[in-house]
């Protein structure tokens, strides 16, 4: 029963088939080849001479490689090897064939299935009907007396008609079985040639990493925008519960200060998804970049510490800092108040110092914020940790460096970052595509 399945199962008729299609595509260059062997000779005698034809086939095959060196073979013959053959998609390569290997591999795969679809469609065409006549000779006067007039007179024995319908069975079988080892030799050889070759593999691993990366730009952006505001809501939520009998102007105050944070971080919230739609580019007017350093004046306004800012060096026209730069130095500042409001220990005698400095001759921004050390929980919450190693990506990224850790009774915050991301550093969004 397995070797009826392997024969004639649902695997077995696909492959069969994928070789009738191997051999349909043969058909244009075998009529070039049998033109060019009736001008050399061929004559009449063409499609009468077993020879002609195979001089016929032997000149197409050629033919048939030149045309696999085109880029779009590829997939075309990807797909069809994927569908019919029962070659895992895994092993095999997606996309046309850029490099001169790949089309190589191409080259040889086509002329491969064609050669052996050639082969097992004639055969399919002529071999089943001439089978069912032998097997019909016994049963029927008419074809004995057309075949056997002229034939061997030992074909005529009642011995050698007893076995014929056998012979004719044999035949198809023997048809069959070509035809899957035809379908067999080519799953086998299908990863061999359609597969990957290195090109494309590291083609697929740049665009894994890619994908990473946007998701971990994804990642980034929603801890430092949505993370903070949840971390301000949360505490000046629960300052105003605790005064709110007899405090009402300070909760007054708290829930205007959360109003106004909950509405900023929407829009950034909106700028992050419109970075992702717009692939990272930015639109005419600059939006896609989302909030830079003239936007900290509203985060530190309401981000729930006391914070003493103060701004050195480089003119105040916002523009001597590239907006990509401005981006990320905002992102910045923010994961470290919230580190402020989630691990500080400050209050309004000791608030959280911010010191910005663009130096222009060193083409140079640096970010320095300080904070009481106050408590540290024992025990990571849920998703945390990620704050200081997002700090650090967004520096490299940019060609920059950032340090964080307790110095002199405080937890400082050092950052520097490049002006601008001219030359071969490019913008954070092309170094991180790298990356």
């Amino acid at each position: 029963m397995r070797f009826l399945a392997a024969l004639f199962g649902g695997r077995a008729r696909l492959r069969w088939l994928h070789l009738i299609i191997g051999g349909a595509l043969l058909m244009p260059y075998f009529l070039v080849g049998t033109v060019l062997v009736g001008m050399a000779g061929g004559g009449e005698q063409l499609f009468s001479s077993l020879p002609a034809q195979f001089v016929a086939f032997g000149l197409a095959l050629p033919m048939a490689a030149v045309t696999g060196f085109f880029a779009l073979v590829r997939p075309l013959s990807v797909a069809a090897a994927r569908a019919l053959c029962g070659v895992p998609p895994a092993l095999l390569a997606d996309g046309p064939a850029r490099t001169r290997q790949a089309r190589v591999r191409t080259a040889g795969w086509y002329t491969l299935h064609l050669a052996l679809g050639g082969i097992i469609s004639g055969a399919t065409l002529a071999l089943p009907p001439f089978a069912v006549a032998v097997i019909a000779l016994p049963f029927s006067a008419g074809l004995r007396e057309t075949w056997l007039l002229d034939g061997p007179e030992a074909l005529r024995e009642p011995w050698a008609l007893a076995l014929a319908p056998f012979a004719g069975l044999a035949m198809l079988l023997a048809l069959a079985l070509a035809a899957a080892v035809a379908g067999e030799v080519l799953a086998r050889r299908a990863p061999v040639l359609l597969g990957p070759t290195p090109e494309d593999r590291l083609a697929a691993a740049e665009r894994r990493a890619a994908d990473l990366a946007v998701r971990n730009r994804l990642a980034r952006e929603l801890h430092d925008s949505v993370g903070h505001a949840l971390s301000a809501v949360t505490l000046q939520a629960g300052a105003a519960r605790r005064v709110l009998d007899r405090d009402p102007e300070f909760v007054r105050e708290a829930l205007t200060a959360i109003e106004e944070t909950t509405r900023r971080t929407v829009g950034e919230l909106d700028s992050v998804l419109g970075l992702l739609r717009q692939d990272g580019e930015p639109d005419e007017e600059g939006t896609a970049y989302g909030p830079g350093l003239d936007a900290l004046g509203g985060l530190l306004a309401h981000c729930g510490v006391p914070v003493a800012y103060e701004r050195e060096g480089g003119p105040e026209d916002p523009g001597v800092v590239d907006p990509v730069v401005a981006r990320e130095a905002y992102r910045i500042v923010q994961e470290g108040l919230s580190n402020a409001l989630r691990h500080g220990g400050g209050d309004a005698a000791s608030p959280v110092r911010l010191l910005i400095v663009v130096r222009e001759r060193e083409r140079e921004l640096m970010i320095l914020m300080e904070n009481p050390l106050g408590e540290r929980p024992a025990v990571a919450r849920p998703g945390g940790g990620r704050g200081l190693r997002g700090i650090a990506e967004r520096a490299v990224l940019l060609g920059g460096r950032a340090e964080a850790g307790p110095y002199d009774g405080v937890w400082r915050l050092t950052a520097r970052l490049p002006l601008t991301t001219a030359g071969a550093a490019g913008t954070a969004d092309r170094a991180e595509g790298r990356r």
